[in-house]
């Protein structure tokens, strides 16, 4: 949790959704507040699509300046994360279409954690084999098993059904699990 976040909270007994509110209205500590509690998650969620430090780095950067300059159509606090989320996911979109090649940064893989050289190459090819899925596929997937959001928050990013984001996650782990099995 941010800094200034934490310090405004205990000040204040300030809940995120009040902070929100104060950033919609355009207080600048409270922008500040929220951007710094959710970069982290910004960045590793544009890395896991983009896969390059400076590429994931310009992106959340376009995210955030967009999600600045925007903040005034949020028009419900409790959804933050998702809207953010959103803007996150269309700047990759944008981003991959106009380039259409994805780089893979090894030296960014090992130091997430230390790894065999065997585990390694696991995750390349999941990596590979996550990039080889349709979008549709590919984001519910990510969005589930490397950063955590539950079936409703997929939805509501994605402006899906539920079922139909079950579904997607479904087909798109058979999806994966043919291509690695394949590439063996």
């Amino acid at each position: 949790m941010g800094q200034l976040l934490m310090l405004r909270r205990s000040k204040n007994n300030v809940s995120d959704e009040d902070i929100i509110k104060k950033a919609i209205k355009g207080d600048k500590d409270s922008i500040n507040a929220i951007i710094n509690e959710n970069k982290e998650y910004l960045y590793k969620t544009a890395f896991l699509y983009i896969k390059d430090e400076e590429e994931a780095v310009e992106v959340c950067q376009e995210t955030v300046y967009k999600a600045i300059i925007n903040i005034h159509k949020l028009k419900n606090p409790k959804y933050f994360k998702t809207w953010i989320t959103r803007i996150l996911i269309n700047n990759v979109n944008d981003r991959n279409r106009s380039q259409s090649k994805v780089i893979y940064d090894i030296k960014a893989l090992e130091e997430v954690e230390d790894i065999s050289y065997e585990k390694l190459e696991e995750k390349i090819d999941l990596y590979n084999a996550i990039d080889i899925l349709e979008e549709k596929f590919k984001t519910p997937i990510i969005l589930q098993y490397f950063q955590d959001m539950t079936i409703k928050e997929i939805a509501d990013v994605l402006e899906c059904n539920e079922n139909t984001i079950k579904t997607y996650i479904k087909r798109g782990k058979k999806k994966l699990y043919k291509i690695l099995m394949e590439g063996k």
